[in-house]
């Protein structure tokens, strides 16, 4: 695949932005790579917030999962925040191009019969999804895209981070939204109108596999404390308790409305009930399969970094240079390139087009050749690796540690609600690093 050089004052532009990063890199990485108590957490504030929560919530949380915060928080510089900013929204205007749908990469998008609803840019229901989470790496040549999530986990749980840490009078600017819940319920209700217009939202369906199991299940207990807060009455649930009827879906003897989706079949093929709920209308799902074809199968960002292809969708010279500084050049796999994909390997990041959670995921410099033989079969998808950035943690009794990190957006309809980040040890993500998890981002000059 090649990509297309950019105009000379795009190409201005990005030296310019990367003498900034280098600037701004050594400021950043000095702050990120110390432990300083004046950049440290309020433990106690975030225990107290907990235990507001309920009974024995803190112990919820923190005996069930013990690294989902992270002991410091992520500083980040202005520069690095804007251009995050503007890689998400050179995506929303490209995603909302008339021909992004119909050049989809993605085999047989799903088709979709709601009743009485309008088919619009942004989904087949007139939805837009809720929690999109653009996922980068940040380092010495900027900010990197390197996936996008339509059913982003994390929100509730740093938002309640957010809130406990607002008083502690850490150094930086947190970044984030004022008064989160009003955010997350406004949003909600958007959904349910561009859905059903004025009909009331009445009962909400938080719905994932097996939930009391699932790491995050106590952020499903936050979003349904949220909903009751604001007077919707809601119930978290296994897809195999729902239950089509003549007049729509139900859980129980209750009819639902909405059904806020965590589940990781991004299809809906493996639960027939809910997907047959979504492809008539009788219920509305987000975030729903129209969304993930739209934003999150990684083959897209393949679309994303090409030059050729984001100019003949007609997208302007800026948003080209955008995409092509902050998403790494990404390439569908195909095993008709086997050789030199294998010489080439220790340069890419392989992906299942359709995973989730880092699961199936690859370095290629750490491929065995037998992992490698099964990704050439098709399926994946090749990054050129983008590092992710580091942060020093410092825990009690233990040697300091460097551990590695990414920064997720939280964004509805184009907007940024929240940014948080993950620190982790290893090859990805994973909430098992002591010292790691969720953890706030700070902003400084």
């Amino acid at each position: 695949m090649n990509i297309s050089h950019t105009s000379s004052s795009a190409d201005e532009s990005a030296h310019h932005v990367s003498h900034c990063f280098d600037v701004d890199h050594a400021l950043i990485a000095h702050l990120n790579g110390e432990c300083h108590d004046w950049a440290g957490m309020d433990d106690d504030a975030l225990r107290q917030l907990l235990r507001a929560q309920g009974d024995a919530w803190d112990e919820l949380v923190m005996e069930r999962c013990p690294h989902l915060f992270a002991a410091v928080p992520v500083f980040v510089t202005t520069a690095q925040l804007q251009q995050m900013y503007a890689v998400i929204a050179a995506v929303e205007r490209v995603v909302r191009l008339p021909g992004w749908m119909s050049g989809s990469p993605l085999p047989n998008p799903l088709p979709f019969t709601g009743k009485g609803t309008n088919a619009a840019p942004s989904a087949h229901d007139g939805t837009l999804g809720v929690f999109y989470g653009y996922d980068f790496h940040l380092n010495e040549q900027g900010a990197h895209l390197i996936e996008i999530n339509t059913n982003a986990g994390g929100a509730f749980l740093n938002a309640l981070l957010i809130a406990s840490q607002r008083e502690a009078g850490l150094y930086g600017a947190e970044v984030a939204e004022e008064n989160l819940e009003q955010q997350f319920v406004a949003m909600f209700r958007n959904e349910w109108r561009l859905a059903r217009s004025n009909a009331p939202l009445a009962f909400v369906a938080i719905v994932d596999e097996q939930p009391e199991s699932q790491y995050l299940y106590p952020e499903f207990l936050l979003a349904q404390r949220m909903f009751e807060r604001a007077g919707i009455a809601v119930h978290i649930a296994d897809p195999s308790a729902l239950q089509m009827r003549g007049d729509g879906l139900y859980l129980d003897e209750q009819k639902i409305d909405l059904v806020y989706n965590r589940l990781t079949d991004f299809s809906l093929q493996r639960h027939s009930v809910l997907r047959q709920a979504y492809l008539d209308g009788s219920a509305m799902v987000t975030p729903a399969p129209a969304h993930y074809e739209r934003y999150a199968d990684k083959r897209n960002l393949a679309r994303l970094s090409d030059a050729e292809t984001l100019r003949a969708l007609g997208a302007s010279e800026a948003d080209i240079a955008t995409l092509l500084a902050g998403v790494p050049q990404t390439r569908l796999v195909a095993g008709a390139d086997h050789d030199q994909w294998w010489q080439e390997r220790k340069q890419w990041f392989f992906k299942p087009a359709e995973g989730y959670g880092s699961k199936g995921s690859y370095s290629g410099a750490k491929l065995t050749k037998r992992v490698f033989e099964e990704i050439m079969l098709g399926g994946y998808v090749a990054q050129r690796i983008a590092a992710p950035g580091e942060r020093k943690v410092c825990l009690p009794e233990a040697e300091p540690q460097m551990l590695k990190y990414d920064v997720r957006c939280y964004v509805y309809d184009g907007q940024v609600q929240l940014v948080a980040a993950r620190l982790y040890q290893g090859q990805t993500t994973n909430f098992r690093t002591p010292g790691g998890g969720f953890a706030p981002v700070r902003v400084v000059e």
